[in-house]
């Protein structure tokens, strides 16, 4: 698989309009997936944040592994940053978010206070790399539509300041990639999960990634969704999706089948999972 380049122009401004923002916010809400933690993060925002108090919110925790999520929140916090595991989606555990924030800035919030400023304001940034469902984080903190949303890479193009109550405001910024990645294992992850783009991406590829991972921890899912035996699944990988597709309807295009585990792992029909592990992190 060949490095992934992917720079274009609106991203370059939304890095350097993220820098000049940052002046104007208390905290930084990085918005991961849970199935790809460090994967999805942008390592150039950790630079542009800086000392800046920050919160990890792991979305998408429904389609993850629970106990690997778990593992990530007491590695994060092992690390000295606050993190949360949220379904955005179904909006579970989004009110922790808020109420997470001010805990962190208690002892501004506190000065504030003895300023005589009621309820003081605080004023998050919202960051992520496409696709790991900020905007729809964004909407269901505000209980409207505001921040738009789509199952595709990129969707948001501009940022705006949205109100969730009167003590906490969001700016909302475009998904983020860096110039390229530099990890093939990286992309592959990625890429499986739908944070790239699938034009710009092998299938092919990508399939055998997910095919390889899911012989390695997760067998009985494909002996599920696939009717696959012990035997079959102890197969090389190509030589597992070569049988699967013929076994699964779609004959010598073995291709379909790599795009049918792609689907059914995003859909969920390949059940909850993680890609990475936090001592794989360190």
């Amino acid at each position: 698989m060949a490095t992934i380049q992917w720079f274009p122009g609106h991203m370059a401004k939304a890095r350097n309009e993220v820098q000049a923002k940052l002046k104007q916010v208390d905290l930084v809400l990085e918005i991961t997936d849970a199935r790809t933690p460090e994967a999805s993060r942008n390592p150039m925002m950790n630079e542009l944040v800086g000392d800046k108090p920050k919160i990890m919110v792991l979305n998408k925790q429904d389609l993850a592994d629970p106990n690997v999520t778990a593992q990530w929140i007491r590695f994060y916090e092992s690390q000295g940053t606050a993190a949360i595991a949220i379904d955005a989606q179904h909006a579970r555990q989004l009110k922790q978010i808020p109420q997470l924030a001010k805990k962190l800035l208690h002892e501004k919030i506190a000065r504030q206070q003895a300023r005589g400023i009621r309820d003081p304001m605080i004023k998050a940034m919202c960051i992520g790399i496409p696709n790991v469902g900020k905007s729809t984080v964004l909407n269901r903190l505000i209980s409207k539509n505001i921040a738009v949303t789509g199952n595709r890479p990129g969707v948001t193009k501009n940022q705006q300041w949205l109100k969730a109550d009167n003590s906490f405001m969001l700016l909302d910024t475009p998904g983020i990639l860096w110039p390229k990645f530099d990890d093939e294992q990286v992309g592959l992850k990625l890429a499986f999960t739908g944070a790239i783009a699938d034009n710009v991406v092998n299938p092919d590829d990508v399939g055998l990634f997910g095919l390889h991972y899911f012989q390695q921890r997760h067998p009985d899912a494909l002996r599920k969704a696939y009717h696959a035996t012990a035997a079959d699944i102890a197969l090389p990988t190509p030589d597992l999706m070569v049988h699967l597709a013929k076994t699964n309807g779609f004959g010598d295009e073995y291709n379909r089948m790599a795009e049918r585990v792609i689907f059914d792992a995003r859909q969920g029909k390949l059940g909850r999972f993680t890609l990475e592990v936090p001592n794989e992190a360190e």
